[in-house]
């Protein structure tokens, strides 16, 4: 990994104490959504974004979401956490995404696409598996924001550009530039951020799953299979679609299930 980006790790400040808190009170077997609300409820822009989430078209909710304990009651736990989580890391990083030719928005909703395709997906699946599934599939492009800023700052960002334009391979071009992907960049930063080992072991190897400890793998390969659908240059183009599916099925998957979870977009 470059000096550069190792060193832009190390510089991040730390995350936030409301988010320190919600992690605190998700790790808690005894916590409740209750006590997950009363947390998020004394940071205003927590509340904000996760309004923003709870009333877009991507989560289909048929009512008008109009406070906290309302949103984090509709999402639970699991997905409230990964929403205040992804806006914290926004808010620290300085997001331009240009040499991946996406906006800082489109570059999001990329990312809620991905975890609302894995939670579709997996908890037909396994819901427990599931759950941790939503928040690393959430978060795991957060190193491509610094991988664009290293790009940006060596003044490669149009070659940088028409490479990912014409890839569906995005950590082939990540590697051949900076010879790290963006998953061994992720992983980097939550470990960072203290989080816990296996989170951080299912991003780490979501580029190359094949070479994941065993007891992550199935965590690792379906990462990489939703990444794969939903990159951030062609997210469910048919060719991304076929890729995903082809991976799916080789690694042992029911083919429909992961089909049917694609057809609701």
């Amino acid at each position: 990994m470059k000096n550069s980006i190792t060193n832009n790790i190390k510089a991040l400040p730390p995350l936030s104490k409301t988010i320190m808190d919600i992690n605190k009170v998700y790790a808690d077997e005894d916590s409740s959504i209750q006590d997950l609300a009363k947390v998020i409820e004394r940071d205003p822009m927590i509340i904000a974004n996760l309004l923003k989430a709870a009333n877009s078209p991507l989560y289909g909710f048929t009512k008008n979401i109009q406070n906290a304990a309302q949103a984090v009651s509709l999402f639970g736990m699991s997905m409230t956490r990964s929403i205040a989580l992804s806006n914290e890391i926004r808010k620290l990083l300085n997001v331009d995404m240009q040499p991946y030719g996406v906006t800082p928005e489109r570059f999001a909703e990329i990312s809620e696409l991905q975890s609302t395709l894995m939670m579709r997906w997996y908890k037909k699946i396994d819901r427990t598996k599931a759950d941790k599934l939503y928040l690393a599939s959430f978060l795991q492009e957060t190193g491509k924001i610094l991988i664009a800023s290293d790009i940006i700052q060596d003044d490669e960002t149009t070659s940088f550009y028409c490479e990912v334009e014409l890839s569906n391979n995005l950590a082939q071009v990540e590697k051949m530039y900076l010879d790290v992907s963006s998953s061994e960049v992720t992983a980097k930063v939550f470990e960072h951020w203290n989080f816990d080992e296996e989170f951080i072991e299912m991003i780490k190897f979501a580029d190359n799953p094949d070479t994941a400890p065993e007891s992550v793998k199935e965590f690792a390969r379906a990462l990489n299979i939703i990444k794969t659908i939903v990159p951030v240059n062609k997210p469910f183009s048919e060719v991304a679609i076929n890729i995903g599916l082809q991976k799916a099925s080789k690694a042992g998957y029911e083919q429909e299930i992961l089909e049917e979870a694609i057809n609701t977009y």
